[in-house]
């Protein structure tokens, strides 16, 4: 065979390869699952009508990008938190819809920036009772309450670690009750989810907070690495929707609509469980 018709055989088979490859790449993606807190509202939370589904402000932007890329996303229950990022460390999940950056998730997760949310952790106090507050030294002398294992990012975690009196519980009612009756001074969680407890308990007028946030930690969506859809085309996908949709300002939309959503929910009268 002459060398030029060879050289344009093999060109033809390098691009017949990258073509399929490509089709490859696309048709993978067609469907994604995605996972996440199912106690985190107005973020996520389980949908009372259908319990296997999360609905809330990580939902909506996920059902966004969706229809923007084409794909299904399905926003499924896979059990509590720990449950759920163990399944998307697996990659039996394709996504986690919303995840704090922390070192010991990176070896199994890829996290596509930008952040959709700040989230700020606040001082919740007792209504009336507020003490003089500024930053951190302020909390020096007082006992405060957080959850068992919570993170507030490694600077306030050494900070209050050193000079702190923290005690931990296992739920945030747990703590927001012993602050109503008076065997803590301050309780330490988000501001989000903590406003959409606290109306849930009915202690709404009960609590509040104090400023500034002591910490504000970013919300990422994140794609295992053991997905068989996690591929350059769909992270680099992923990446430039998520910039758009936050520069649009479309993730505060989604979480003040779903801070309403949850209290429009807690008002209305619980579904007997299907037999």
């Amino acid at each position: 065979m002459p060398e030029r018709c060879l050289v344009k055989s093999l060109m033809l088979l390098v691009g017949l390869c990258f073509m399929a490859t490509a089709a490859n790449a696309a048709g993978k993606c067609e469907r994604l699952v995605a996972t996440g807190n199912p106690e985190y509202p107005p973020y996520l939370w389980r949908d009372p009508q259908n319990p296997q589904q999360l609905i809330g402000a990580n939902a909506d932007l996920l059902e966004h990008l969706a229809k923007e890329l084409g794909v299904a996303i399905d926003v499924i229950y896979t059990g509590p938190w720990s449950r759920a990022q163990e399944e998307v460390r697996t990659g039996r999940v394709d996504l986690i819809a919303g995840a704090f950056l922390t070192l010991p998730r990176l070896e199994y997760m890829d996290y596509v920036h930008p952040a959709f949310f700040y989230t700020p952790s606040v001082v919740w106090v007792r209504q009336g009772e507020a003490f003089p507050y500024a930053g951190w030294e302020d909390l020096r002398g007082l006992t405060g309450d957080t959850l068992v294992s919570n993170s507030f990012g490694q600077q306030f975690d050494a900070f209050a670690k050193d000079n702190l009196t923290l005690e931990g519980v296992s739920s945030l009612t747990q703590a927001f009750q012993k602050l109503v009756l008076k065997r803590t001074d301050y309780v330490l969680y988000e501001r989000y989810p903590g406003l959409a407890l606290a109306e849930t308990l009915g202690l709404h007028d009960d609590l509040a907070i104090l400023e500034p946030p002591i910490s504000s930690e970013g919300l990422y969506l994140t794609l295992s690495h053991n997905s068989a859809c996690n591929d350059p085309w769909l992270r680099g996908q992923l990446a430039k929707k998520m910039a758009e949709l936050s520069s649009a300002g479309l993730p505060e939309r989604w979480l003040q609509r779903n801070l309403e959503r949850w209290k429009e929910q807690q008002l209305q009268p619980a579904i007997p469980p299907i037999q």
